[in-house]
């Protein structure tokens, strides 16, 4: 069942949700992220290559934590500029207006809507470290 042809780049691939292996193949149970505890469900096998997809070991939740952590700190890139833009005192100092706090709030509120796309890109990413392009089908 081995679809010949040109392979989208890896990045597509990731990004699209795709199986590793050949790239064309949607790996999750559900397309949609609904319902939530079904979010990172994958299906045993990809419908186009057979690749295998499921093993034994929990898939990604370290990953899940560093995506979580990266997004919240890269929020401090759009954070900064926002913030000295928006800023009604040149004088004043970051401690003494709550943008520390402002920040916080901003950064949970950005992670707590990205987690269920964090979820599924975190079990993404350990399948794209493990199995890779070309693999064995069977040695996950």
């Amino acid at each position: 069942m081995e679809n010949t042809g040109k392979k989208p780049s890896a990045v597509a691939g990731l990004l699209g949700m795709k199986c590793p292996n050949c790239r064309k193949g949607f790996v999750f149970k559900n397309k949609s992220i609904f319902p939530l505890g079904q979010i990172t469900e994958l299906k045993e096998h990809c419908p186009v290559c057979e690749q295998k997809l499921i093993s034994e070991k929990n898939n990604g939740a370290g990953m899940n934590y560093a995506l979580t952590m990266l997004v919240f700190l890269l929020n401090i890139v759009w954070y900064c500029p926002l913030y000295l833009y928006l800023k009604k005192n040149p004088n004043e100092n970051w401690y003494e207006n709550n943008s520390v706090e402002w920040y916080l709030v901003s950064s949970i509120l950005v992670v707590t809507l990205l987690q269920p796309w964090l979820m599924r890109m975190s079990r993404m990413t350990y399948l794209y470290m493990y199995v890779g392009s070309g693999a064995d089908k069977n040695m996950f």
